[in-house]
Formats: C-alpha cells, sequence, structure tokens
C-alpha cells in the first residue's frame, strides 16, 4: 500500500518538534507542562500570555523557543514611557542622495516572535498598539499598512502580584491571547537542577530544529485535523454555559461570573485540541485534546465578579460544572 505523502511529511516534522521539545525542557527545567502547552499555541498559530512570579525562566523559555523555531526575536520591555511609536515603528527623515524624504523605521515589533515583557506595565494607548499586530499580523503608520512577518507570534508577561504602576489588560486584548499559562515555581528535585545548571558552567545555547517555513507548514496541517460534530456541540455547550444571562446558568455562573467568554474562546479551544491531536500523531481530536485546552483557553477569557474574588474563587474551580453541563447538553 503507497504511503501517504502528507503522512510522510507530517511525521518527518513532527520528528523535529520532538527535538525542539526536548530542547526547550533541556534549557527551562522543570516546567514540562509550560513547554508543551507553549508549542501547542504555537502550532495552532496563536498568541500567549504568560504569568508568573520573576525568575522562572519565561524570558530564557521563549529566547530559547525562537531560536529552535528560526525566528527572528525581539523583546520588548513595557514601561510606562513607552509610545505606541517604539513597538511599531516611525517615520524618520531620509536625506539620501541629497534630498529629503520620509522614510519607515521598523520597530521591534518586526520579528517573528516578539516578547512582550510585563506588558500590563504599558499605558493603554501602547497596549492598543498591538492590538492590530496580533489580529492583522500588519501595523499601521502614517496612513500606510505594512506587513509582519510569517509566521508572527506574540509572547507577553505579566506579575500577578504587582499591582502599582500597572495597567490591566482590556478584555478586547487578552481575547487576542489563544491560551494564558501559568508558570509555577518548580518543586525541589526540579529546583535542585536548575541551581545545579545555572552555577556551573553556562549551558550551550538552544540550536535551530524547525525553521520558520517548516513551522508554517505544521500551522496548516493543523487546521486539517478532524474534529468530531459531537465535540464541536461540546464546545459550544461549554462556551455557552459561561454565561450568566443564559436562561438555563447554573446558580454558581449566577453568583460569580460577570462576563463569559467568546467565540473566540471556542476557536481557541477547537484549535488547540486539534494542535495536541498533531502533536500525539492523531489524525482527529479526542476528547482529552479538548479538556486540556479548557483552561488554557478559557481562564483570561471569562471576567468573574467581585464576589468571586472575595470568596477566592477563579475559573478553573468553575470549569468542572461548565463541561459536565456541555457534555451533558451535548449528548442530548
Amino acid at each position: 500500500m503507497a504511503t501517504d505523502p502528507i503522512e510522510t511529511r507530517a511525521r518527518e516534522l513532527l520528528t523535529k518538534v520532538a527535538a525542539l521539545r526536548t530542547e526547550l525542557s533541556r534549557q527551562v527545567i522543570g516546567q514540562p507542562q509550560l513547554v508543551e502547552d507553549l508549542l501547542v499555541a504555537m502550532l495552532a498559530g496563536g498568541h500567549v500570555l504568560l504569568e508568573g512570579l520573576p525568575g522562572l525562566g519565561k524570558t530564557r523559555l521563549v529566547r530559547a523557543l525562537g531560536r529552535g523555531l528560526g525566528l527572528e526575536f525581539a523583546r520588548i520591555q513595557f514601561t510606562p514611557d513607552l509610545m505606541p511609536s517604539d513597538v511599531t515603528g516611525t517615520q524618520v527623515i531620509d536625506e539620501a542622495g541629497g534630498q529629503r524624504s520620509f522614510r519607515f523605521q521598523r520597530g521591534p515589533l518586526f520579528a517573528g516572535l516578539v516578547l512582550a515583557d510585563e506588558i500590563n506595565r504599558a499605558s493603554p494607548k501602547t497596549q492598543s498598539a498591538l492590538l492590530e499586530a496580533m489580529q492583522e499580523h500588519s501595523v499601521t503608520v502614517a496612513g500606510t499598512t505594512h506587513r509582519l512577518p510569517e509566521p508572527f507570534h506574540v509572547v507577553a508577561t505579566q506579575n500577578p502580584i504587582e499591582l502599582e504602576g500597572t495597567f490591566p489588560l482590556p478584555e478586547a486584548q487578552l481575547d487576542r491571547f489563544l491560551f494564558r499559562l501559568d508558570v509555577r515555581t518548580p518543586d525541589v528535585t526540579a529546583m535542585t537542577k536548575i541551581l545545579a545548571a545555572t552555577t556551573g558552567e553556562p549551558a550551550a545555547e538552544s540550536s535551530v530544529q524547525l525553521s520558520a517555513a517548516e513551522l508554517a507548514e505544521l500551522q496548516q496541517l493543523v487546521r486539517h485535523v478532524l474534529c468530531g460534530s459531537h465535540l464541536l456541540r461540546f464546545v459550544a455547550e461549554l462556551v455557552l454555559a459561561t454565561h450568566p444571562d443564559q436562561t438555563n446558568a447554573d446558580e454558581r455562573t449566577r453568583r460569580f461570573v460577570r462576563y463569559g467568554a467568546s467565540a473566540r474562546a471556542g476557536q481557541a479551544i477547537v484549535l488547540g485540541a486539534k494542535a495536541r491531536a498533531l502533536l500525539a500523531g492523531r489524525p482527529a481530536v479526542v476528547q482529552a485534546d479538548l479538556d486540556a485546552c479548557l483552561l488554557p483557553a478559557l481562564q483570561h477569557r471569562v471576567l468573574l465578579g467581585f464576589e468571586a474574588e472575595a470568596e477566592r474563587v477563579a475559573v478553573g474551580d468553575l470549569l468542572p460544572t461548565w463541561a459536565n453541563t456541555a457534555q451533558r447538553r451535548a449528548n442530548a
């Protein structure tokens, strides 16, 4: 029986992804789930918001990811005085040839992988400069639209405990991130390995495992992974279950949730599940793929109320109820 050329090519690319996963795990110790979720987001073609305390290796991980994917890497340190033109670029006067003319000077946003460090420290005006870039993969300066390189990904970080001098991201911008991932403190075994690795001889930098063109090829393959109608119905029911204004919303959702998730949350769940299925070498999504993507896709899109904050109720606490409700309705 002849081998499907698409299947053969997929296996070749997944071998390179496996090598990239190993390399990232070597660079950032004790964060296997974070590495996996970040790879899923890249294959799904999305942007990622990393939330965690300083010193947990977020910058190191994203830099290593950029090198491993063969993408041009740029880091933008967001501060309150950062202007939109500092991010997107600006018009400058060019006096070449004895004549003056305006020339567009590209900003750091023109890279394949952009690390927006401490994004919530920038003013809303500067934060909004990222909106068009993240959604349209282009920026408009002085009435002219400039395309960003492809593939284009933004990985933003924010510190969850320092609130002084910060500007919380608006819901419209949060919705542009495919996943929000929590960077957790490693356990004692991983911490011991980190201390040994970072206080001895410097580790060799990661090498290119996958080219930008191959990443784009994988992102196209993700779109061809199958997802059954019953699984799509489950995701649709789950997204609707997060809305407190639904007539059949449960009591805890009405009590703790101000606004439910958008349709973009459902797209993030399905695309993430397709990427997970592809990484596992499967041609179709299974329920476990969807389940693994629920919290990363929903925790920054469901807006909780003051009562939830007072009782320390998080999106993850409500998720089992929504999943059970969605499963029951999808099977009805």
